[in-house]
């Protein structure tokens, strides 16, 4: 019998074998108590107080109780995500059927971690369990080309609309989730991505912090830039990317280095500074709207006004033309705005203003202009409300951008400010298709141009309300991000012909 004289162990000793054996159970059943004990909800009974009132006996109930109950749905969700699940995939897991277990393939491993975390493409089946997206909804229509006189007719949709299924719809078919940012705290009220740029993303919470990610393979955190004391309520890039101007409601803009994290400069204001744009050519002009009924003209290089248009109400959002002649702008009393700006001395001039025809005035929280569209044959301007008015512009730029309604749509009004944006530009599409957060958690695409069934298609995979949407440069990274701090990018299904991304 062979002995081992710097241990224990005894090789072909039986009741040796027996000991070890009975230590690595007692070591499995204290794991499988920390697991238990690391509930949140026993831990934090365990941890209450028992007050002067309170019954002993009820208190020892609810304890005992609470350790023989079922693991809780935190833990359970925690350890889907450690494993670089998500979600919708706990959710349908949860729900499955009787005779999932007997269908089911196993789907690729994914990489496990914390923030950022990358999940590749999946198989056909594993899809399911990723991301519930009605990826096929219409056919790709071959009608006459969209007429070019002005004309304006609306419709209505609800959050809940659930697409038809009429054929493949190539163009917003996604594959799922390509990565998830979740270490914010806090809710993100707004995100972009960078300019030119197809994996530089950013997005400002309501704790005041930004947060500047990458989305290639392996996505990851860059920067966290602290300073701001509120919720920031917009941002911008330079075009080169070096640099993000934020606007907040603690009263001040702020001018940020991404490369070293820092900020730079400081402007400060009366009152909360609600939008924010640099000037497309000129990147030392810095638009910013504020609660002062203002849109102020910076130097970027030097912080001072340049010059200010009054307004009627709060300015709540804007956005350059191409060229930086016009800034279109919308205020707090669903009021549109067309604004001239001289592109070397920064002076402004309003032109025009459009009044929506609705009795009800709602703030409009998204203003976005696009050089070109199929619908209109020109420039057209997209805006939305928070009362869930969805309105579609085409515009004159002989006519210093006077702007003509050709469609709109009624959603679902919102309590929370939810953002809208257009849809990747496709040859072979006649309609106009935007995308859409909602308060039930959801992404949606419509059609504007359908007076009925104008939802194309729907992402689920949040939990909360979903409150802003960006597209990257190269339009085959949607980022959403919600009311509780969740960023997902999703990733857009490539195709063949002229939809290819």
């Amino acid at each position: 019998m062979a002995e081992q004289r710097n241990g224990t162990v005894n090789d072909g000793d039986p009741e040796t074998e027996e000991n070890n054996n009975s230590n690595k159970n007692n070591n499995n059943i204290d794991d499988n108590n920390k697991n238990k004990s690391s509930d949140p909800e026993l831990f934090c009974c365990l941890l209450q107080p028992a007050t002067a009132d309170g019954d002993p006996d009820y208190i020892g109930i609810r304890r005992l109780l609470l350790h023989r109950k079922a693991e809780a749905g935190i833990v359970r969700r925690r350890d889907w995500r450690c494993n670089g699940r998500t979600y919708v995939a706990y959710r349908n897991y949860i729900c499955r059927p009787r005779n999932w277990e007997s269908t089911h393939v196993r789907s690729l491993q994914t990489t496990p971690g914390n923030s950022g975390r990358w999940i590749p493409s999946p198989s056909p089946l594993s899809r399911w369990s990723e991301v519930d997206s009605w990826s096929s909804s219409r056919d790709v229509q071959s009608g006459n080309p969209a007429s070019n006189h002005r004309t304006s007719f609306g419709s209505s949709a609800s959050d809940s609309d659930r697409p038809r299924h009429r054929g493949v719809e190539p163009a917003y078919s996604f594959v799922g989730m390509h990565c998830i940012f979740d270490q914010c705290r806090a809710s993100v009220t707004v995100l972009k991505f960078g300019h030119m740029s197809s994996d530089l993303l950013a997005y400002g919470a309501s704790d005041g912090t930004l947060t500047v990610c990458t989305v290639s393979e392996k996505p990851s955190v860059i920067k966290q830039l602290n300073g701001h004391s509120k919720d920031v309520t917009d941002f911008d890039f330079s075009s080169n990317n070096q640099y993000i101007a934020s606007s907040s409601l603690d009263k001040t803009v702020r001018v940020w280095e991404i490369a070293k994290g820092i900020c730079i400069r400081v402007i400060y204001g009366v009152s909360s500074q609600l939008c924010i744009r640099f000037h497309p050519v000129n990147n030392n002009f810095l638009s910013v709207g504020n609660a002062n009924k203002e849109i102020n003209v910076f130097n970027f290089s030097t912080g001072r006004i340049i010059n200010k248009s009054v307004f009627d109400s709060e300015v709540t959002s804007m956005d350059h033309d191409h060229a930086g002649h016009l800034i279109f702008c919308g205020d707090a009393q669903g009021y549109i705005y067309s604004v001239n700006m001289n592109s070397h001395t920064g002076v402004l001039s309003r032109s025009h203003r459009y009044r929506s025809s609705s009795r009800h005035k709602s703030p409009v929280t998204t203003m976005q202009y696009r050089s070109f569209s199929l619908l209109a044959g020109g420039p057209v301007l997209l805006t939305c409300t928070q009362d869930g008015n969805l309105s579609f512009f085409s515009v004159a730029m002989e006519i210093k951008g006077y702007l003509t309604l050709r469609c709109s749509l009624k959603l679902a009004p919102r309590i929370h400010k939810i953002q809208a944006s257009f849809c990747p530009l496709l040859s072979l599409e006649k309609g106009e298709f935007i995308v859409t957060g909602s308060e039930d958690s959801n992404v949606y695409f419509y059609d504007l141009t359908r007076p009925r069934h104008t939802c194309v298609n729907k992402l689920q995979g949040h939990r909360f309300p979903v409150t802003a949407i960006s597209w990257n440069h190269g339009e085959n990274f949607l980022a959403s991000s919600d009311f509780y701090g969740v960023v997902i990018v999703w990733k857009r299904e490539r195709t063949n012909g002229n939809n290819n991304i």
